[in-house]
């Protein structure tokens, strides 16, 4: 049998959902932001409802299967999200560009050379690289706003938010927000009960990662975890009953509490929760 096909025009038709990547973003103050970006995020604020992270997303594959192949963006996105808290406008700017300079180099410390010509040339990585280093060289202090992971929401990142901080609507969105003082408090809470527990070496040394980049922004930012695309492609009883900030939390209390079994036991549970998720990656 055929498939089925949709007989509106392209323009007509809505756009395909992306649904592999989740996020941790940081929202910042206006005042947190020289000029003349302050100026540009104020007005970009003022032009109402802007792009979705869907939309984010779409802009970034297109631009990676563009010819000649680049890896990165040629320029760097003029786009944000935005909140508004407590009357405070909050800006999360996209900064793809930079984003995909270093996901390139997380991919070429993590896959063999043969791998990665497949993907991409030997030269486009030479002068990504190339770029990377003049523009870095005029940006030493510059840092992604947005952090993103494929087909799973790292553990890590759920010792950053509450479970009465969770806002959870069937089909659209599973979300986090909470602000960077707290975000800041429960990740040294926690790295200080992993230092002092046995075989919690690799998530320690993961938040240690998270917190010095925390450490990068204005105190009176916004955290946000974010399922993202992961609403798409999980069944809706699955992320109904998905309380994850929760167990990981119940998991930190019993190491605090001296019970090593009922930790062991919480975070083997969610262990074998996220990698029946991530097992999708390898489906047809």
């Amino acid at each position: 049998m055929s498939a089925s096909r949709d007989p509106r025009p392209p323009s007509e038709r809505p756009a395909p959902t992306v649904p592999y990547a989740s996020y941790l973003r940081v929202y910042e103050p206006l005042g947190a932001f020289a000029e003349p970006e302050r100026t540009h995020w104020a007005a970009y604020a003022r032009r109402g409802a802007g792009p979705t992270a869907q939309d984010e997303l779409r802009r970034s594959l297109a631009e990676l299967v563009r010819v000649p192949v680049a890896g990165v963006p040629r320029r760097e996105s003029s786009d944000a999200f935005t909140a508004e808290v407590d009357g405070v406008l909050l800006v999360c700017p996209w900064r793809t560009r930079l984003r995909g300079w270093l996901a390139l180099k997380e991919l070429v410390e993590e896959f063999p050379a043969p791998v990665l010509d497949a993907a991409l040339p030997p030269e486009s990585r030479r002068r990504a690289a190339e770029e990377y280093e003049r523009w870095r060289e005029r940006n030493p202090d510059a840092r992604p706003w947005i952090r993103s992971s494929v087909w799973q929401v790292p553990l890590r990142w759920f010792v950053l938010v509450a479970d009465d901080e969770r806002e959870y609507l069937p089909g659209e969105r599973l979300r986090y927000r909470t602000p960077m003082v707290q975000a800041r408090r429960r990740l040294a809470r926690a790295l200080r009960t992993l230092r002092e527990a046995e075989g919690y070496e690799m998530l320690a040394d993961g938040l240690v990662g998270v917190g010095s980049w925390l450490e990068e922004f204005h105190p009176r930012s916004m955290v946000e975890l974010d399922y993202g695309g992961l609403v798409h492609a999980l069944p809706a009883e699955r992320l109904a009953a998905d309380r994850s900030a929760r167990d990981v939390a119940a998991g930190m209390a019993a190491l605090r509490s001296g019970d090593a079994a009922g930790a062991a036991e919480a975070y083997a549970e969610l262990g074998e929760r996220w990698r029946a998720v991530r097992e999708r990656l390898f489906a047809n």
